[in-house]
Protein backbone atom coordinates (compact mmCIF):
# COMPACT_ATOMS: atom_id res chain seq x y z
CA UNK A 1 0.00 0.00 0.00
CA UNK A 2 1.39 3.37 -1.02
CA UNK A 3 0.01 6.38 1.22
CA UNK A 4 0.87 10.02 0.68
CA UNK A 5 3.27 10.03 3.83
CA UNK A 6 5.42 6.90 1.79
CA UNK A 7 6.77 10.01 -0.21
CA UNK A 8 7.39 12.64 1.57
CA UNK A 9 8.93 10.50 3.98
CA UNK A 10 10.89 7.96 2.14
CA UNK A 11 13.96 7.86 4.44
CA UNK A 12 13.41 4.94 7.50
CA UNK A 13 15.58 4.89 10.44
CA UNK A 14 16.10 0.45 11.47
CA UNK A 15 17.04 -0.22 14.61
CA UNK A 16 18.03 -4.01 15.16
CA UNK A 17 18.17 -5.57 18.44
CA UNK A 18 20.07 -8.40 20.16
CA UNK A 19 17.95 -11.23 19.08
CA UNK A 20 18.14 -9.76 15.61
CA UNK A 21 14.98 -8.44 15.54
CA UNK A 22 14.27 -5.53 13.26
CA UNK A 23 11.47 -2.46 13.98
CA UNK A 24 11.19 1.15 12.25
CA UNK A 25 11.95 4.04 14.57
CA UNK A 26 11.03 6.14 12.54
CA UNK A 27 10.65 8.18 8.83
CA UNK A 28 12.30 11.03 7.54
CA UNK A 29 12.39 13.37 4.70
CA UNK A 30 15.93 13.32 3.95
CA UNK A 31 18.99 11.34 4.41
CA UNK A 32 20.60 13.34 6.28
CA UNK A 33 18.03 14.24 9.02
CA UNK A 34 17.49 10.27 9.69
CA UNK A 35 21.04 9.75 9.81
CA UNK A 36 21.46 12.48 12.63
CA UNK A 37 18.30 10.39 14.17
CA UNK A 38 20.09 7.18 13.71
CA UNK A 39 23.68 8.51 15.40
CA UNK A 40 21.72 10.07 18.31
CA UNK A 41 20.44 6.79 18.99
CA UNK A 42 23.90 5.01 18.38
CA UNK A 43 25.96 7.18 20.48
CA UNK A 44 23.92 6.42 23.30
CA UNK A 45 25.58 3.55 23.98
CA UNK A 46 23.12 0.51 23.55
CA UNK A 47 23.72 -2.37 22.40
CA UNK A 48 21.42 -2.16 19.61
CA UNK A 49 22.62 -1.31 15.84
CA UNK A 50 20.61 1.42 13.75
CA UNK A 51 20.97 2.05 9.98
CA UNK A 52 19.40 4.38 7.04
CA UNK A 53 17.57 3.19 4.82
CA UNK A 54 15.20 4.23 1.57
CA UNK A 55 11.89 2.75 1.87
CA UNK A 56 11.70 -0.14 -0.77
CA UNK A 57 15.28 -0.94 -0.33
CA UNK A 58 14.50 -3.38 2.64
CA UNK A 59 11.10 -4.21 2.74
CA UNK A 60 11.76 -6.70 5.65
CA UNK A 61 12.73 -4.37 8.16
CA UNK A 62 9.34 -2.27 7.94
CA UNK A 63 6.68 -4.88 8.49
CA UNK A 64 7.71 -4.95 12.10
Amino acid sequence: MNDGGTIALPWLVIRQDDNGNRYRVGRYATRAEAQKIADSLDHRGHKQLYWVERIGQHDDATRN
